[in-house]
């Protein structure tokens, strides 16, 4: 699936700020018609590490009202929330009618990272994907927008990014042993993201394949993708320039990994 990834396409600089703005006050005017309309709107952010996703967040936040828009990091559970079932602490955290809400990485972390850490097990990875599409299927159905975004970089522009951020002292925090193991086992990762997307990927809740090794290219693809899914559900005509340039997740794509 993700071999058919386009990892060269990218988006000169100037054109980026060209159109960044504009994007960004699209965006503003459907928060406020969101809210008027009472619909609730969830969206993933997925992707490896090191793709830029905390600063393509901000981006997004920048210029929305944050009493309709709140960014929701996902850490390892705390002691207190393993109490509870696995998906207890996500309802705690999905938006009221009228609210937006980005999440930064989510319930996914269970079926990648603790995959790959080997700190679940088969049954409950398969127990884990049932709840995931359930839990999602209950909030579509109840009129949530759910919009879920993969950041895609190659093994070796990983590699590069996180030696880069670990060799300067201002971000080196940053980096993370799982996410030194997220490169080292990159292969492997791999197969655990296409199989999540196949599993996972629906009409209702959709994932969206980014090319991130541009990070122009990037977060324009992802403005343009989260304006267009809201203008189609408020009913409001899209304009050329905020239409998804590329497929979401194709039917060749999808044949590649079911194969």
């Amino acid at each position: 699936m993700l071999e058919y990834v386009n990892l060269e396409l990218a988006l000169p600089q100037d054109e980026y700020k060209k159109r960044l703005r504009p994007l960004q006050q699209r965006l503003y005017e459907l928060e406020h018609a969101v809210f008027d309309a009472k619909i609730p709107v969830i969206i993933v952010f997925e992707g490896w590490a090191a793709t830029g996703k905390g600063r393509l967040i901000t981006l997004l936040a920048e210029r929305l009202d944050p009493r309709g828009f709140r960014v929701v990091p996902i850490t390892p559970p705390r002691t207190a929330e393993t109490r509870y079932p696995w998906m207890w602490r996500f309802w705690q955290k999905i938006p009221a009618r009228g609210q937006m809400v980005a999440f930064d990485t989510s319930w996914y972390r269970r079926v990648l990272i603790e995959r790959l850490n080997k700190t679940v097990k088969k049954t409950e990875l398969r127990a884990a994907y049932q709840d995931i599409v359930e839990f999602e299927e209950m909030l579509s159905a109840d009129g949530t927008v759910i919009l879920k975004f993969w950041l895609h970089i190659s093994e070796a522009d990983q590699k590069k990014r996180i030696k880069k951020l670990s060799k300067d002292k201002l971000t080196a925090w940053q980096v993370s042993e799982e996410d030194q193991l997220q490169n080292k086992r990159y292969e492997k990762f791999t197969t655990y993201v296409e199989d999540m997307i196949a599993r996972t990927d629906s009409p209702h809740s959709p994932w969206t394949i980014v090319e991130a090794a541009d990070r122009y290219y990037m977060r324009i693809k992802v403005f343009e993708t989260i304006i267009a899914s809201l203008e189609t559900r408020l009913g409001l005509p899209a304009s050329s320039e905020t239409k998804p340039k590329r497929p979401r997740v194709t039917k060749e794509m999808k044949g590649a990994v079911n194969a």
